[in-house]
């Protein structure tokens, strides 16, 4: 299986569940990992057959932007919902850090691995 990458895209978000945390957007940073394979996209040279990650991180700091969500669990589900569905993914890895949330520490994060459903 090959894999695309996106590494710490920069994102400003409403995320917390103490009364501050929600007064002020917070840096989040984000890195992608989608399941897809490159052979075709590497052998024409032609992006149309290939993951367009720019559009991933478009859609991506969009939805992580116009959220308002409490927890950084609920945000990672409710991304790699939208992300597995619009852009049609087999398998993706997300990992959100948070950097600064906990005093002494670089940051704190999640990381998340979702496969689409057989139905989807």
């Amino acid at each position: 299986m090959d894999r695309i990458f996106l590494t710490e895209l920069k994102a400003e978000a409403i995320i917390g569940y103490y009364d501050w945390e929600r007064q002020v957007k917070q840096t989040l940073l984000i890195d992608l990992e989608f399941a897809t394979d490159v052979a075709a996209a590497a052998q024409y040279d032609d992006v149309s057959r290939t993951l367009n990650y720019k559009n991933i991180a478009k859609r991506t700091l969009q939805f992580v932007g116009e959220s308002k969500f409490h927890l950084l669990e609920t945000l990672a589900e409710r991304l790699a919902a939208v992300l597995l569905q619009e852009f049609d993914l087999s398998w993706l890895k997300i990992t959100l850090h948070k950097p600064g949330a906990i005093r002494n520490s670089r940051d704190v994060g999640i990381v998340i691995e979702r496969r689409r459903s057989a139905g989807s």
